[in-house]
């Protein structure tokens, strides 16, 4: 085939296979030919104007592009909006360029018609979903800059294009510490993490966030988005709870101590009555033992009291970063020779992978000791050797664990159900029940809670568990109510 007979088969068979639509225009902007994707989309031109094809207009659009080009010869881009063959609404980018006859003048102008109906549409689905979802929503660049927020975004945070994230989400002059967004920037990874910021009306505000990267193509990362959601009455309601809990142990506390105040009264009663018949009636040995029962209960009275107030002393826990396996064994070897001296066997088994945690040191220490004092009691009471107690320490989920186990006499049904509600004492004089009221105390200060698994001759489990997001929404609590930083609890 030789190229005279080729030139025109090609352009006439491009013009036919082009996907987008082609259309020539004269000047009285009649459209004089169109390729076939033209008229599958927009329906039969021949003999029409274009704004009668394009937009069902019966008078020239006002800012029609293709006299533009007419008048000047310029070609132009511009978006339009039109009518499809159904009459359905619809979007395309036009190309407008002039067509010149030999003497040089425009005498038709080309347009291009690229159809983006389905992109603009997916435009104002992903336009309405950023807009509309119901979390807090950003679009920063390297510069931690927000290109973009949402509008749950700007009614908690305000309009806050242009600034900072930190400014706009803490309003801090300077970046966080561990800032989510710098980690993604740095290795495209995503993030989540449990953030506290300042809500435009100066309230304090809890979200949990997720960094992800934003590419261009495959290769760094242009931009981070963070989608934040708002977990601001989740931490009330947890903080409501905690000091409910609190206020139940301060309840039973009381009761319990209401009980036992009047067994002791009674009990003191019952000695100056036994001493004022003594003494009506000369009975030297009734004296003696009415002396006997009010030096008793005395006794008591002053372990009680010096126990309570210790058991009473309000304080907020003493929050630092404590490595619990360390604890255990400074609790273990503190007992060693006490429990050596006493036919038991004393051991910790630490969990390999317990990390540190924010823990009251001292409280902490003072629960271990009470409970392992109260194990190497009960494994005494076995009636063959091989008494031991075991500490161990391990993580459970997102829970950190200190158990005190013994194999002594272990506990029924009944006892168990009043170890952690009254002043209940297995130690019959030699105890005043408030060992683990105290222990449960300083347990719940840290967000945590006490169980124990016990059977009549196996022995006894105590478990502490601590929730690691509860000590870390505890840690927040104090810092809030000293009016300083999170970050400032070491």
């Amino acid at each position: 085939m030789s190229p005279k007979i080729l030139d025109p088969l090609l352009k006439r068979e491009l013009f036919n296979m082009l996907p987008f639509g082609v259309v020539a225009i004269d000047r009285e902007m009649r459209l004089v030919t169109a390729n076939p994707y033209f008229e599958k989309r927009f329906g039969a031109w021949h003999g029409k104007r274009c704004h009668e094809v394009f937009k069902g207009l019966p008078e020239p659009c006002s800012n029609c592009q293709a006299r533009l080009t007419f008048a000047d010869g310029i070609p132009r881009i511009s978006d339009e909006t039109g009518l499809d063959r159904q009459g359905l609404n619809c979007y395309f980018i036009v190309h407008v360029a002039p067509l010149r006859g030999e003497s040089g003048n425009v005498e038709y102008v080309v347009e291009m018609i690229t159809d983006v109906t389905e992109t603009r549409l997916r435009q104002r689905e992903y336009n309405l979903l950023f807009e509309r979802v119901p979390c807090f929503i950003t679009v920063i660049d390297s510069q931690y800059k927000i290109l973009r927020a949402n509008e749950r975004f700007r009614q908690t945070f305000g309009e806050s294009t242009g600034k900072s994230c930190f400014q706009a989400y803490k309003n801090r002059s300077e970046p966080c510490q561990d800032c989510p967004a710098e980690q993604t920037f740095s290795d495209g990874l995503e993030r989540v993490v449990t953030q506290t910021g300042i809500a435009k009306d100066g309230s304090e505000t809890d979200y949990v966030v997720t960094t992800a990267p934003l590419r261009r193509g495959s290769g760094e990362v242009m931009h981070v988005i963070e989608i934040s959601a708002d977990i601001t009455q989740v931490k009330r309601l947890e903080r409501e709870m905690l000091e409910a809990e609190r206020l139940a142990a301060v309840g039973q506390t009381v009761a319990g101590l209401a009980h036992t105040i009047k067994n002791l009264l009674m009990g003191l009663e019952g000695g100056m009555y036994m001493l004022d018949s003594g003494l009506r009636k000369g009975d030297a040995e009734r004296l003696a033992e009415g002396w006997e029962v009010l030096q008793r209960n005395f006794e008591k009275t002053v372990v009680l009291v010096k126990d309570f107030l210790s058991f009473s002393k309000g304080r907020a826990p003493d929050l630092k970063l404590v490595n619990p396996n360390r604890l255990a064994r400074e609790v273990v070897e503190l007992y060693n020779d006490a429990a050596a001296r006493q036919g038991v066997k004393l051991t910790v088994e630490a969990g390999p992978m317990v990390k540190r945690a924010l823990l009251d040191r001292d409280g902490l220490e003072a629960c271990l000791t009470n409970l392992v004092s109260n194990a190497i009691d009960a494994a005494m009471t076995r009636d063959d050797s091989g008494a031991q107690v075991i500490v161990r320490t391990r993580e459970e989920g997102e829970a950190l664990i200190f158990e005190v186990e013994d194999n002594g006499c272990g506990m029924d049904w009944e006892v168990r159900q009043k170890v952690f509600t009254t002043f209940f004492t297995t130690k019959s004089d030699r105890g005043t029940g408030l060992g683990l009221l105290t222990t449960r105390k300083i347990v719940q200060e840290h967000g945590g809670s006490m169980e124990v698994d016990s059977d009549p001759g196996t022995g006894s489990r105590f478990r502490i568990r601590l929730p690691r997001p509860r000590l870390k929404m505890v840690a927040e609590q104090i810092a809030r109510e000293a009016k300083k930083s999170p970050s400032d609890i070491k």
